[in-house]
């Protein structure tokens, strides 16, 4: 069965369809760039034209940079403002035409990286990261996701964690994978002081590279990989959540 993903990115807008019998897309993402100010308006019509590029028909799953409860944007990190309170499912489905579910971008990932990818089948408290143009996060117990945790905007040397260890700040002050892993190290050890998880999960677009920088990374306790899905996991857990039996 095919169910159409879409991630909204701080930086970038891609979907694709989805076949969930095996949690991979069934066809060659498409991208877009996300518009700067990322305005709902300006988003709803990168999602259109996202789908438009395949012609999609049908229910549609998109993530979002922020913290939802059922539709309803209620943090807007990297992305405007003007998405606050404002009921995404509604907005995106008015433009598209079809129905629409939204749901938290990590959460999304990590769904999809417990069913299909490097979660499959484990117990006790699992932790997905997603490292992109901030820090998203998905908690897991037992194999229930704890939503809308946001574990990026926690403090962290006076700083919110994704201001200090994201990608983008990787790429913004041209840090060594060295310096890097540094950073990303002092995270682990303050989410591991506070939630003891047995596994992380490594995502975002820099999980390609996972070998570049976790052989690094030193002091955690917890196992660490790479996730499975790498950076197709919020497209297949958008999926997932705005699959109709």
């Amino acid at each position: 069965m095919n169910v159409f993903g879409v991630d909204i990115g701080g930086s970038g807008i891609k979907g694709a369809p989805v076949d969930l019998d095996r949690g991979d897309l069934a066809e060659p993402r498409h991208k877009v760039l996300t518009p700067h100010p990322a305005t709902p308006d300006g988003v709803a019509e990168c999602v259109a034209e996202v789908i438009e590029h395949f012609g999609w028909s049908g229910p549609v799953g998109t993530t979002f940079p922020g913290v939802v409860t059922g539709s309803v944007i209620r943090t807007a990190a990297n992305v405007d403002k003007s998405w606050i309170d404002l009921d995404g499912g509604k907005l995106l489905g008015d433009r598209l035409g079809l129905p629409v579910t939204v749901l938290n971008d990590a959460d999304a990932a990590g769904v999809a990286e417990m069913t299909f990818g490097a979660g499959r089948g484990r117990k006790g408290a699992v932790m997905l990261l997603t490292f992109g143009t901030g820090i998203g996060s998905a908690l897991f117990i037992d194999g229930k996701l704890v939503p809308n945790s946001e574990l990026g905007h926690l403090e962290l040397h006076g700083h919110e964690a994704e201001k200090h260890a994201s990608t983008k700040v990787k790429d913004d002050e041209e840090l060594s994978w060295e310096r890097w892993a540094h950073r990303v190290q002092k995270y682990l050890v303050h989410l591991e002081m506070l939630f003891s998880p047995e596994l992380f999960i490594i995502g975002g677009g820099v999980s390609r590279k996972a070998d570049r920088f976790l052989p690094l990374i030193k002091h955690v306790r917890a196992e660490m990989v790479p996730a499975e899905l790498q950076n197709n996991a919020g497209i297949v857990g958008a999926a997932m959540a705005a699959r109709q039996d």
